[in-house]
């Protein structure tokens, strides 16, 4: 089965499930038919994204999307704008907090090595002997 194959199903699967929580909380039914057509229009969706993510990178002479590609499609959504920009407040902070820590180890570990190496005096020498 081809990958894109493969997401439609992954896709259609998620949303069977999704609409089967809300169809059980608000005590609705939902048809195949409609799972059918909400999947189809999800996975269509998430296509165009993926083409404008794509394409604001590449005007932007980049060949990675970054965070604020994705913030710029979110643009039109004061809510997910606000919650995407709080995630990635989040996640920077989170990776600066790590990076601190693996310089601190670093050094610590730079300070062990040093102190272990110690070269040998000569009263420690003579004592040896």
């Amino acid at each position: 089965m081809r990958s894109k194959e493969r997401l439609r199903a992954a896709v259609h699967y998620t949303t069977g499930c999704l609409c089967q929580d809300v169809a059980e909380d608000k005590g609705v039914v939902f048809s195949k038919q409609t799972i059918a057509a909400i999947s189809e229009i999800t996975f269509r969706q998430c296509e165009n994204f993926a083409r404008d993510l794509e394409m604001f990178a590449r005007h932007a002479k980049r060949s990675t999307i970054t965070s604020e590609d994705v913030k710029l499609l979110a643009r039109r959504s004061s809510s997910l704008l606000k919650y995407i920009t709080q995630k990635s407040e989040e996640l920077a902070s989170s990776n600066m907090e790590q990076k601190e820590k693996k310089k601190k180890s670093s050094a610590a570990k730079g300070r062990r090595i040093e102190e272990s190496e110690t070269p040998v005096t000569e009263s420690e020498d003579s004592n040896m002997a």
